[in-house]
């Protein structure tokens, strides 16, 4: 069969065609051969996205933006739709993903999938609606940082006006002498100084001789200390003699004797207490101490009734006569004149 030049137009036409709607759906974002899962993103601006963007992930480009719409009916914060595909049929999306709208290089912005680590809530079936956020542009962070320097530089410069503008009223003729005569006033303090230096330069030259005499005494001193050193230590072996004489006394006998003698003491203060010997009779028996009270009254009665009638104990004669009176033996006179002496 023989194939005309019109059926070989047509299948030329037919084929151009279909490479023209294939370039175009390529072009659009769409695989070359179709296919692909596509997803639903709303974000509340554009971000300056357009289609046929890059879908990164990780950096790697896995898929195309299809359509970028304003949608009205969706709430004021989701009402820019991002249509995208994903054209590697082994990615899939889990639930709880991170969708933006960001640079994906210096030159060019499109949508960064950052993946959820927990795949417990599943993925996204193709045609899922998604939320996403936009980053911040590079203008917008430029300006985020060039704000806050703005400012600062702002502020540094009304604080230079503000210094110049001091520096310049300062500068002016009652602030010039002001000045002048504070410079005085340190050249006057330098020469202050100076006389001081040269009174204390001729101070040192004249206590000198004394320092040097000082020294001298200072040396002497220390020489004769050099000298006595053999008496010095003569004097510490006489104290450590002593302190050793000291430390081997026999103080164990005194205190053997000491603790002896109050032993005997403590035996005669037993015997006391318990009414033995005269000492302890007189503290405990009370009779005994009754009647060296009766005793003594007695005696004082007699003594008193002898101060006031003598003639009736001494027997008193002048020429031969006799004063009566109780008469004595020899040896009751003697006892008599005993006491008396005793109490005289």
């Amino acid at each position: 069969m023989k194939i005309t030049r019109e059926l070989k137009t047509g299948i030329i036409a037919i084929g151009a065609i279909a490479l023209l709607v294939a370039g175009v759906n390529f072009l659009k974002g769409y695989s070359f051969f179709g296919g692909d899962e596509v997803y639903y993103a709303y974000f509340p601006n554009s971000g300056g996205i357009a289609p046929a963007s890059s879908v990164s992930l990780n950096g790697v480009p896995v898929g195309k933006i299809i359509s970028v719409e304003y949608v009205v009916k969706n709430q004021p914060s989701r009402r820019v739709r991002i249509k995208f595909n994903i054209q590697n049929e082994d990615i899939k999306i889990p639930v709880g993903s991170e969708i933006k709208v960001g640079s994906i290089d210096l030159f060019s912005k499109g949508i960064i999938i950052t993946m959820a680590e927990d795949l417990s809530r599943g993925y996204y079936k193709p045609g899922a609606h998604m939320s996403g956020i936009v980053a911040a542009d590079m203008m917008a962070q430029v300006q985020s940082y060039a704000d806050p320097i703005s400012q600062k530089v702002q502020t540094l410069m009304v604080n230079v006006d503000k210094a110049v503008t001091s520096l310049s009223a300062f500068w002016d003729t009652t602030a010039t002498s002001e000045l002048e005569q504070s410079m005085k006033e340190v050249k006057n303090a330098i020469k202050r100084l100076g006389n001081v230096a040269f009174e204390v330069e001729n101070l040192v030259k004249e206590e000198k001789q004394q320092l040097n005499r000082i020294f001298n005494n200072v040396e002497s001193i220390t020489a004769n200390l050099k000298k006595s050193n053999d008496e010095i230590k003569g004097i510490i072996g006489n104290v450590k003699k002593v302190s050793d004489d000291m430390v081997t006394v026999d103080f164990k006998k005194v205190v053997g004797d000491a603790t002896e003698t109050i032993q005997k003491l403590n035996i005669i203060l037993a015997d006391v207490s318990s009414g033995k010997g005269t000492l302890g009779k007189l503290v405990k028996d009370e009779t005994f101490y009754n009647e060296i009270l009766k005793t003594n009254a007695e005696v004082q009665d007699l003594l008193a009734d002898l101060k006031l009638h003598p003639e009736r104990y001494i027997h008193v004669s002048f020429l031969g006569a006799r004063i009566k009176g109780v008469p004595l033996t020899p040896n009751e006179e003697r006892k008599l004149r005993t006491i008396l002496d005793t109490i005289k």
